[in-house]
């Protein structure tokens, strides 16, 4: 017989006293917390991730997007101005493209014909006037009064961002000039695109959001990190914290390695492993920058990372699939005044984040292991107190959980959870 007790779910959740040092295991598979996250998150006084600016260079592209879970289209009209729209026709809430991305004149509801510019104004709809002098739309029936709804958009470094909130500041201002300042140190110059992937993976989407932030676990269940000498935590590096918390940064300088003994231990499984590549060169980095940071991981909330890694620089971001399924996209960048040699390289080291098996595989099965593993007692909770209990920037040690508790800090005051 099944003992465990199950929280009754028309309670309202009441946040541990501790703080964000516990967080309630019901988060992730409650449904209606992940109705609720629609409204106050998506629908709130957030800037999401739409798309890169590169994807639509020319008037008439398109591509899709979401926020939450609604369907987006991101635009450019035949002026060059970029726009965002609810994928929703106005008439009976169809979707009106159904495409992932191409070029159009228009957009067309293949349902009714209703016809929409770029710029998601209706254009015209079929049997407007009726056939033969008969039906149609009322006299008093305005094209002008109809469109697809729009969002409200800022492009910043490239990447374009929407909310449905008028009170959301301007993107620099949500994120902070620290991080503003970082991003736009990753995109100082023109970048193209050089490939992507997507993953499905079954979890809910804040245990991506924590895992992005978790710089505790990078160099253990990501043992090629510590083996190739990547990313480790006994090289410098620190913890940078946005203004409001729920977004950062967490770097490391490959340079100035330093082993610590640690490593050897046997509580690290990582210890277990020894291995040396076949092709070396794939390790070989020039210095992009001044500051050397080699590797670096910054991640704004809700659904948006930045990585660099060694000279790999790629967005991921993610979009919501339901309570428990989550689609993870990559996006990998090269810049526009890379040589031949350059881009090659950048290609070849995406292989050691990307499809290739290796962290894009590792997170994704481990996020499955934690949904798989909290849902059977929603009323039990994490405890997240390595380095400390503080959320607070850190240049001390990147064996800590501060980003995590700077996301969790963030959504419980947008949340509103007592």
């Amino acid at each position: 017989m099944d003992t465990q007790h199950s929280p009754d779910l028309n309670e309202p959740l009441h946040w541990p006293e501790e703080g964000v040092t516990r967080i309630p295991f019901r988060l992730f598979s409650d449904p209606e917390i992940y109705a609720l996250e629609q409204k106050k998150i998506f629908r709130g006084p957030v800037w999401n991730y739409l798309c890169l600016e590169i994807e639509i260079p020319n008037p008439g592209d398109f591509k899709l997007a979401t926020i939450g879970e609604i369907p987006i289209i991101v635009t450019r009209d035949e002026n060059g101005d970029v726009h965002a729209m609810v994928n929703r026709c106005a008439h009976k809430g169809a979707l009106v493209c159904i495409k992932e991305r191409g070029n159009a004149k228009q957009m067309t509801c293949v349902y009714h014909s209703w016809v929409y510019g770029m710029n998601g104004q209706l254009k015209g709809l079929a049997f407007q006037k009726g056939l033969n002098g008969k039906g149609g739309m009322p006299d008093d029936f305005e094209i002008g009064a109809h469109r697809l709804d729009p969002v409200r958009i800022e492009i910043f470094c490239g990447l374009v961002f929407g909310t449905f909130s008028d009170e959301t500041p301007s993107v620099e201002d949500f994120i902070g000039k620290n991080m503003a300042d970082y991003l736009r140190r990753c995109f100082a110059k023109p970048v193209k695109l050089l490939g992507m992937h997507s993953q499905i993976i079954h979890n809910n989407w804040k245990l991506y959001a924590e895992n992005l932030r978790d710089s505790y676990h990078a160099t253990l269940l990501h043992t090629f990190y510590t083996s190739m000498k990547i990313n480790r935590l006994d090289m410098d590096g620190g913890i940078i914290m946005g203004p409001d918390k729920w977004h950062h940064i967490s770097y490391a300088k490959r340079a100035t390695l330093d082993e610590a003994a640690e490593y050897n231990s046997a509580e690290v499984h990582s210890a277990q492993y020894n291995s040396e590549l076949k092709g070396p060169h794939l390790l070989d980095a020039w210095d992009e920058f001044d500051d050397g940071i080699t590797h670096s991981i910054q991640a704004f909330f809700p659904n948006l990372a930045v990585h660099f890694t060694l000279n790999s620089l790629c967005v991921r971001f993610f979009q919501l699939r339901g309570v428990d399924k989550t689609e993870l996209f990559w996006m990998y960048l090269g810049y526009e005044d890379d040589t031949e040699e350059q881009t090659r390289m950048r290609i070849m080291q995406g292989n050691l984040t990307g499809a290739a098996g290796l962290v894009s595989l590792e997170d994704g099965c481990i996020n499955e292991f934690v949904q798989r593993g909290t849902r059977g007692d929603l009323d039990s909770e994490a405890f997240i107190e390595m380095g400390g209990r503080d959320v607070e920037s850190s240049d001390a040690s990147r064996a800590t959980e501060v980003a995590i508790r700077g996301f969790w800090t963030g959504y419980r005051g947008i949340m509103g959870f007592d």
